[in-house]
């Protein structure tokens, strides 16, 4: 039998075909007309990226949060001048000689679990807390990251904060939307006075590629929680994928913008000059020259000078090496217009700069013990903390030729807490220790070896590199000639020095823009202010429902056979509306027309499956799973029976669904009235 029975819904079917009845299916049994059968996305011509234009003038200003695992930050530009990126003010705190463009992923609640403070304000007030008072305050940092590790995401999910007590994670996100949101229209305010808030700020959230649609919608509905806009509005929120909004800045950077790492000069931790990537494009200058019809509409579509240089149909990699994860897409660059098409879908990993703060931690544990690690964090966190952010300062120092041993401070009451404890001090564990590449200083803090602090790194490090080999090994992926590198961690030059020297020897030129740490946040900018400039993504997984066909024997398992009302039916066939690493074009729609089954029925729930195979046969194959559900609320139908007794007309509800956007999008419409229906698709209540 079909796995979703209580649907209610009745498809609609025309004509006869030798798989499909037009007999009504059993009840609570979905399935399709003939005419509207799931079939391959159609090749017709997909909307240019100019047709959303209209649309862009609603919005006076796209205010782009870049809610990172490691540090977080927002921007924004007025439609009048959509590319005059303004980056927000400098936060108060942190480190000293650090430039504070973004602000640390630290959320701080109250024992009663109301807001305090975000960011620096908030590690600074942690810090200083009384250890014994610290422990009853909420800390939440690197918590992003717990979104894409749920395996079991709903909005009921929890959060644990550093000392234990948890809340429901979707709050905590949305403390820290609001948070920028009042940070953000403050800052709008002093600058255009007459801007009214309401309507006229498009909001843009950043999210890895790789996340799920749950993950996805879970951003979307924190963003609802947190008043960034209302669920009536849903068009003024945008989900950027962040190795796209990178790919987008990046297209309008010009050479002196951006470093080539086959520069580097050699035995130095420092970039070389960007010498290689002029004459490395010369040529290519030359024979675009000869072509001035192609390289002006590239310039005219505001492209910047080294995508003016490049071929039509030339190919690249933007490796986007956050603090959680590492994640890859592959872009085509698009003549006339510079628009940009995914090659692949979005690959990587939970390979970031997290890794390495998780390696330090480990060697904690190998010196002073794993139980004493975890009972300090637990009745410390406060002071953990502070440790961590003694390592993260040294741990940027870190380079591939770097001479010198790194000093790391040890807070006191971490020495005060280990000799309690342990009956002896942190000296003597070290001495006793097997590790033999870390001593105590005389200055009384952790000395490290430079080789030692690259060791860290080489765990998340070798990862990255794999991720990025195993891309590049796919056939659509061949003829790249660029990889960007772009995120928090690629400021790294552990990170830099490896990538350059696992890839340089393909001739991949690897390049990093000077605003390295900030590509993501302006591009997000960008692609709020054009947001078709991705005109064709890659479907990550097959989708589709599960329906009723003609049984055919021979064909369909003896075990999917249905008799009912003498017909011979086949159940859990998976009926596709996209195949995994299908390209879809950004406005292309899968149309269904769906029946209610009863008179009256005011609500229609179809569960949508999704698998990682292209070619699965039904929805109890191995690998298919249900992962959301489709839900059309109606409103009752006009009229009713007819004078004479007879039964109303068949209703038919034709739903449109978009795969080439950032979400799933879906719309239906009551053809008898030609009136929208509210239609959703729930990946969280699964």
């Amino acid at each position: 039998m079909l796995a979703v029975p209580e649907m209610g819904l009745q498809g609609l079917y025309g004509g006869s075909s030798p798989e499909r009845s037009p007999v009504p299916s059993p009840p609570g049994s979905p399935r399709t007309q003939e005419s509207c059968g799931i079939a391959p996305l159609t090749p017709s011509q997909s909307p240019k990226p100019e047709a959303r234009a209209p649309q862009q003038a609603l919005f006076s200003v796209v205010v782009a949060i870049d809610f990172g695992t490691t540090s977080s930050g927002y921007a924004f530009s007025f439609a009048s001048d959509p590319e005059a990126i303004h980056m927000m003010r400098k936060w108060e705190g942190g480190d000293p000689g650090v430039a504070h463009q973004k602000t640390p992923t630290c959320l701080l609640l109250t024992p009663e679990g109301a807001f305090h403070s975000f960011g620096y304000t908030a590690r600074d007030y942690y810090h200083d807390l009384d250890p014994e008072e610290a422990r009853d305050w909420l800390y939440f940092e690197k918590f992003k990251m717990k979104i894409h590790s749920a395996t079991d995401l709903t909005l009921k999910t929890q959060l644990e904060a550093v000392n234990g007590k948890k809340m429901p994670a979707l709050e905590v996100f949305a403390h820290a939307l609001r948070f920028f949101k009042e940070h953000a229209l403050q800052e709008l305010r002093e600058q255009c006075p007459s801007l009214p808030e309401k309507d006229t700020v498009r909001w843009v959230l950043t999210v890895p590629a790789i996340w799920k649609q749950p993950a996805k919608q879970f951003m979307r509905e924190a963003a609802y929680l947190a008043g960034l806009v209302s669920r009536e509005d849903a068009e003024q929120l945008l989900i950027a994928l962040e190795p796209e909004a990178a790919s987008v800045y990046c297209r309008k950077l010009r050479l002196h913008q951006l470093v080539d790492l086959s520069s580097r000069a050699p035995g130095s931790g420092r970039l070389g000059e960007r010498r290689s990537i002029d004459s490395s494009f010369r040529q290519a200058r030359e024979q675009l020259r000869r072509s001035r019809h192609s390289r002006t509409f590239l310039v005219e579509s505001g492209v910047g000078e080294l995508w003016a240089e490049m071929q039509a149909g030339d190919r690249y990699v933007v490796a986007d090496c956050g603090g959680g994860t590492v994640d890859l897409t592959v872009h085509q660059l698009e003549q006339p217009h510079g628009t940009l098409k995914e090659l692949y879908k979005a690959s990587g990993g939970p390979c970031g700069a997290v890794g390495v703060d998780l390696a330090f931690e480990q060697l904690l544990g190998r010196i002073f013990g794993e139980d004493f690690i975890a009972t300090f964090k637990r009745q410390r966190p406060a002071a953990w903390v502070d440790l961590t952010i003694a390592f993260e300062a040294r741990k940027r120092t870190a380079g591939p030729h770097r001479a010198g041993a790194l000093n790391i401070s040890l807070p006191f009451s971490f020495i005060d807490f280990y000799r309690k404890q342990r009956g002896h001090n942190v000296e003597t564990a070290l001495r006793r220790s097997s590790v033999n590449f870390v001593k105590w200083s005389s200055q009384g803090m952790l000395r490290m070896s430079c080789e030692a602090m690259n060791d860290l790194f080489q765990p998340t490090v070798s990862g990255i590199i794999q991720h990025i080999e195993a891309l590049l090994a796919r056939p659509e992926v061949q003829g790249v000639k660029l990889l960007f590198l772009v995120g928090g961690f690629a400021e790294s030059a552990v990170l830099q020095h490896a990538v350059q020297a696992a890839l340089g020897a393909r001739g991949l030129r690897v390049v990093v823009p000077h605003d390295v740490g900030l590509t993501i946040l302006k591009g997000a900018v960008l692609f709020g202010q054009a947001p078709g400039v991705v005109r064709v993504r890659r479907s990550p997984l097959t989708y589709g429902v599960g329906v009723l066909n003609r049984f055919v024997a021979g064909r369909h398992p003896p075990d999917k056979l249905l008799v009912r009302d003498g017909r011979r039916w086949c159940t859990d066939v998976f009926e596709r509306f996209v195949a995994a690493e299908q390209s879809v074009a950004l406005g292309e729609e899968v149309l269904r027309s769906y029946c209610p089954a009863r008179p009256g029925q005011r609500r229609v729930l179809i569960n949508l499956y999704c698998c990682a195979a292209e070619d699965a046969r039904f929805i109890t194959d191995p690998g298919v799973r249900k992962c959301g559900a489709l839900s059309l609320e109606l409103e009752p139908a006009e009229g009713g029976p007819h004078a004479t007794g007879a039964p109303p007309s068949r209703r038919e509800i034709r739903t449109a669904m978009q795969f080439g956007d950032t979400e799933i999008k879906v719309t239906a419409v009551d053809v008898s009235t030609n009136r929208s229906v509210r239609a959703a698709i729930d990946f969280l209540s699964n």
